[in-house]
């Protein structure tokens, strides 16, 4: 999917034109993977544009960079509010934010030491559905892919790391590759863990099932918020080991992530779920889901920040 550009990256303090915000080839993180990122969503709303978990997001930006000895060199706020900027400075109401940490130049060997620099970029742009713009309606069809997801213990899959989505591409291509719009990984032990680049949710007979951390999953703030509108409407949602077979007898599949938002499976290797498309708790959870942007649904947990509080001078770098 192609990016479609804006005009400012906000790069290691300062906003750079697109087109320079660039770093040099033997960057740690292109050689090693040694990247940690988040996906943000602003959207525009009846009191202007909000973004959505914007401090949460964040703080799962420093707590990824921590797990690998990352020090990044400026605080959460100033994070925060360069996020906010670069919606700003890019004029948009609707965007997709992604800030990204990475061990850039000084360092070759896989431990980068102190040689190497710890760069941080953000760029905001406008992005559609993930999955296809009649996906929120019609859903998706998915296989299950012959590639596993980590296992514990060998990469820290609840980090979210540039080196991690090795797995998603493998798993992405494989189903693209044989005409699935998107691919599902099991875990080690054969249990349903997650799509390529999104959680995933399982109704059965009224109950809502999600896979645990336990199943190699990355703890989704869409999927948290999802649990807990879902609760709010009095359902009963569980977080267990999820059988392959269980997808192809589900009355209900649906993904969701910052990208893929609440998005529904049709089918899973062939087998259409039993409502046939988009369920009725996939319908719900996207009426209440985006009715936080629409005024419709009552933001009781404070997951909005306005994008234009506490203007900031705007920097551009020639």
């Amino acid at each position: 999917m192609a990016i479609q550009e804006t005009d400012f990256i906000w790069r290691n303090g300062e906003l750079t034109d697109w087109h320079d915000a660039q770093t040099h080839v033997l960057s740690h993180a292109l050689h090693y993977g040694t990247s940690v990122f988040e996906g943000i969503r602003a959207y525009q709303t009846p009191h202007g544009p909000q973004i959505f978990r914007l401090s949460d997001h964040i703080q799962r930006l420093f707590d990824s960079a921590r797990v690998y000895h990352m020090p990044i060199p400026y605080s959460r706020e100033e994070i925060e509010e360069a996020c906010k900027l670069a919606i700003r400075a890019n004029r948009l109401n609707d965007a997709y934010i992604r800030p990204i940490a990475f061990f850039g130049y000084g360092g070759i060997g896989v431990l980068p030491g102190k040689a190497a620099s710890v760069d941080v970029c953000i760029a905001a742009f406008p992005w559609g559905a993930y999955l296809g713009e009649d996906a929120l309606a019609k859903g998706v069809d998915c296989c299950i892919s012959s590639w596993s997801r980590p296992a514990p213990n060998t990469i820290p899959t609840g980090a979210k790391a540039g080196g991690n989505y090795l797995s998603s591409v493998l798993i992405s291509h494989e189903a693209h590759s044989r005409g699935f719009d998107e691919g599902i990984g099991l875990d080690t032990n054969g249990l349903v863990s997650e799509g390529a680049g999104e959680n995933i949710f399982v109704v059965s007979n009224g109950i809502i099932r999600t896979p645990p951390s336990s199943a190699s999953i990355l703890s989704g703030l869409t999927r948290d918020s999802v649990i807990k509108l879902a609760e709010a409407e009095g359902f009963d949602v569980r977080e267990q080991t999820l059988s392959r077979e269980s997808l192809y007898v589900a009355d209900e599949i649906f993904f969701t992530g910052t990208a893929a938002e609440i998005t529904p499976v049709r089918s899973v290797d062939g087998h259409v779920v039993r409502c046939g498309g988009r369920g009725p708790v996939a319908e719900l959870m996207q009426r209440r889901f985006f009715g936080l942007f629409k005024g419709e649904t009552e933001d009781r947990w404070g997951w909005l920040q306005p994008a234009h509080d506490n203007p900031m001078e705007v920097q551009h770098v020639a």
